[in-house]
């Protein structure tokens, strides 16, 4: 069962995103998520994680400008961007953190930052 991400679009400098993935509740119960971003030409890497404990971190270039958060009801975890930055974009991917699952890799979700 991949994971699907959405909430990704295109925005000018400064601007906010919400992105969304819902796992299944086997999924968000067992395992740490996170949120992963591949740029253009270059590896696809961990930017946020949340423990099931809810406890965070942050990869230096988001940190202070996102937020993640995790909802056991909907079995969904969120990534409020702010203030972002043309080397925020990519395309945007949860899966488990900080160990990814293969098969859980889904389409992910365009996030495009410009003027």
């Amino acid at each position: 069962v991949q994971l699907q991400a959405s909430g990704g679009g295109s925005v000018q400098p400064g601007g906010s995103l919400r992105l969304s993935c819902v796992a299944s509740s086997t999924i968000f119960k067992l395992a740490h998520m996170g949120w992963y971003r591949q740029a253009p030409d270059k590896e696809r890497e961990l930017v946020a994680s949340i423990t099931k404990t809810n406890a965070v971190t942050y990869d230096d270039s988001v940190k202070g400008r996102s937020a993640i958060s995790r909802s056991v009801a909907e079995n969904t975890v969120y990534l409020e961007m702010r203030d972002l930055k043309p080397e925020d974009s990519g395309v945007y991917y949860c899966n488990t953190a900080p160990t990814s699952l293969g098969a859980l890799w889904g389409t992910g979700t365009q996030v495009t930052v410009s003027s």
